[in-house]
């Protein structure tokens, strides 16, 4: 197999060639993995026409993580937790524009991210959850 017929862009290029020699693999099986994993989720219809911005990854333990697309930025990071889950911007007194300027995003993707947060909470809520969970175990 060989891509040879792909024109990356050169940043594009450089940038999936460290990532796939920080894995320790070749830069034609990262590309097959990325493209796999593009392919897979997009079978899944797991995307929401509501939220077009916002996409799904797999994440390390197999499950669809929603993300904003293109930035591999997970929307829970956006949702703190305390004693429940509240937005960035409620839990630490961040504006939108704020948070915006604090993950290098624009107000919209920012605004997409908390819409989607507001409409599926529970499920990330639980997401969270799960994870801090999982912290603590390996904290013990």
């Amino acid at each position: 197999m060989t891509f040879d017929s792909f024109n990356l862009p050169p940043v594009l290029q450089q940038e999936a060639q460290r990532c796939a020699a920080s894995l320790g693999i070749s830069l034609e099986q990262f590309i097959l993995s990325a493209v796999a994993e593009k392919v897979g989720i997009l079978t899944e219809h797991l995307d929401n026409p509501v939220f077009p911005e916002l996409t799904y990854r797999r994440g390390a333990s197999g499950l669809a993580v929603p993300i904003l697309y293109g930035t591999g930025l997970r929307v829970q990071t956006l949702a703190m937790s305390t004693t429940g889950y509240a937005y960035a911007a409620q839990q630490w007194g961040l504006s939108v524009g704020q948070i915006a300027a604090e993950y290098d995003l624009s107000e919209a993707q920012v605004n997409a991210a908390l819409a989607f947060y507001a409409a599926h909470q529970q499920e990330i809520d639980e997401a969270i959850a799960s994870e801090v969970a999982l912290e603590s175990a390996y904290n013990v």
